[in-house]
């Protein structure tokens, strides 16, 4: 039992990386389970539907650590925006450049590839990204924000981050999340948050 699992567990996390270095489309099936190590029959008993419900569960996955990581920032900035915006911003740079400039985010990889090609998919994600946003928007309700702008905040947040990405990939460079970092931090200061 052990095993299957630990071989679940193995293909679910290549995919996760493979979909964020190279998207969906250039990820293989037997690039997946070169990977993961996990033999082909281990690989349909764990994912009948095969790489479409790989990537489902490759999105939750994602977003579960995704959400997870937001959570321990948001309780490790209780009160504090600036604080709280500097830590994601830092938190993301980190990531890019422990990567080598290598990961983009799932979610938008696959958005913009699949978005016209499989709706289910396009709904996970979408519902991904509106529960990640959701525990920055209640990070800054809990700062005083009005619910509007606390909403407003975390949405143009999440965007700036997927933008963010995008230019340290291309750039090699955390700069850009520093950059953002000062510009939200500075429409903050004054404001009641």
């Amino acid at each position: 039992m052990t095993r299957k699992s630990d071989a679940r567990a193995r293909a679910i996390a290549a995919a996760v990386k493979l979909f964020r270095i190279q998207g969906y489309a250039a990820t293989g099936l037997t690039q997946i389970l070169e990977q993961s190590g996990a033999p082909k029959g281990s690989f349909y008993f764990h994912f009948p539907r095969g790489k479409a419900q790989l990537a489902e569960e490759a999105i939750d996955d994602y977003v579960a650590g995704r959400m997870a990581v937001l959570r321990s920032l948001s309780a490790g900035t209780a009160g504090d925006a600036p604080g709280f915006i500097r830590r994601v911003f830092g938190a993301f740079a980190q990531e890019m450049v422990d990567s080598d400039f290598q990961y983009g985010c799932l979610m938008q990889n696959l958005a913009n590839e699949l978005a016209a090609l499989d709706p289910a998919l396009t709904a996970r994600i979408a519902r991904g990204f509106a529960d990640s946003t959701r525990i920055m928007a209640e990070h800054f309700g809990a700062c005083g924000f009005a619910p509007a702008r606390a909403t407003a905040t975390a949405a143009a947040l999440a965007a700036a981050l997927e933008g963010a990405r995008t230019i340290a990939r291309l750039e090699r460079t955390p700069a850009v999340f520093e950059a953002l970092a000062e510009v939200f931090c500075q429409g903050c200061a004054g404001s009641g948050g």
